[in-house]
């Protein structure tokens, strides 16, 4: 998946600008546990009718969601294919997945606002209602319909209780693959019909091999520093690389470092770069608590670690960026929020 120029390319949010949509991506690396679990419930005749795949942002949940899609609607809930749930490149169904264009996939996820340009804050219930006649159509070749939300955290109230409905009364052979950031935000009605897949961040190592190539051009000195500022993500440190990114993610590791005595002026000055952006908020909000529960495992690792305070403040910045996202909040003041409560934290617990 290296990086490429290309003369056109469709605007899409969940693209990293010059590497390969999810879709188009057929390697999945270091989730083998999620995988021969996930592979086992399809190849056995069994899979549940829906899936949390749950992970960081950038961790590979829609490159999982897209492979289990892909093999579902190659050979159906069977043992056809290959145990690791992989499909030839050259496979029908995955040519279809690969142009978005199969007629048994359906995704969701937020669209582009067309008169700022910017990302819909949240998933409606119209998209969600969508489904109710993709998976009453007739089926295709292989038998089943799969739909990938991208991401069930973006879902409303409304949304929300839409895709409850439909996994209280599944169609038959039909799957419902939800993606989640912050699973634990999703109605517990919601978790409970699904079968978990989590995906764990990546070590180190790992995450600098596959950016050899995918980003054959740059250093090794810097694919090591995308790797630790990534989390264990390839997408993060992929996205990091863009520009963009790798400022965001700076600007929050510092925050993190100086949490106990925040620069203010420093902080209003962010803001407002950050309100420039595409989806700069969200994005920083990402880096920020991606950064911060890095820095929280490593600590928890040393014996006696007292990190109760540290980890509830996690807990509410989740919260926050998420609420400040779907409100469209103003960014400034959520990062003047987030700064104070991490500097009553670093008081009062001691700095990370």
């Amino acid at each position: 998946m290296a990086k490429r120029a290309r003369a056109s390319e469709p605007s899409e949010s969940d693209r990293i600008e010059g590497f390969a949509h999810p879709r188009e991506t057929s390697d999945l690396i270091g989730h083998d546990v999620a995988l021969s679990r996930a592979a086992r419930a399809i190849r056995g005749g069994k899979p549940p009718q829906g899936w949390l795949i749950s992970g960081p942002p950038g961790i590979g949940k829609a490159t999982f969601a897209y492979r289990i899609a892909r093999y579902l609607l190659a050979y159906g809930a069977r043992d056809d294919g290959a145990e690791d749930l992989s499909v030839p490149n050259n496979d029908p169904n995955a040519v279809q997945v690969r142009a978005g264009s199969h007629p048994g996939l359906m995704v969701l996820k937020r669209g582009v606002n067309e008169k700022t340009g910017k990302l819909m804050t949240e998933l409606p219930v119209a998209e969600v209602r969508r489904l109710a006649g993709f998976f009453g159509m007739t089926s295709g070749a292989g038998g089943w319909r799969v739909a990938i939300v991208d991401t069930a955290d973006d879902m409303n109230t409304n949304a929300a209780n839409a895709i409850l409905k439909l996994l209280e009364e599944p169609p038959r052979r039909a799957m419902v693959i939800l993606l989640a950031n912050r699973p634990g935000q999703l109605l517990p009605t919601i978790r409970s019909r699904c079968q978990r897949l989590a995906l764990r961040p990546l070590d180190e190592a790992a995450v600098v091999e596959a950016l050899k190539s995918r980003l054959p051009d740059a250093s090794a000195q810097e694919r090591a520093s995308l790797a630790r500022l990534s989390g264990g993500a390839i997408g993060a440190a992929l996205a990091l690389a863009g520009g963009e990114g790798s400022e965001l993610a700076a600007e929050a590791d510092r925050l993190i470092e100086n949490a106990a005595t925040p620069d203010v002026i420093a902080l209003l000055a962010l803001g407002e770069r950050i309100w420039r952006m595409k989806d700069g908020l969200a994005r920083f909000g990402d880096f920020l608590t991606e950064a911060l529960a890095a820095r929280i495992r490593v600590q928890a690792r040393a014996p006696g670690a007292q990190l109760n305070r540290w980890t509830a403040l996690l807990d509410r910045l989740e919260n926050q960026f998420a609420r400040s996202r779907g409100l469209n909040l103003e960014p400034r003041q959520t990062i003047l929020s987030a700064a104070r409560e991490m500097a009553a934290t670093a008081r009062r617990a001691g700095s990370l």
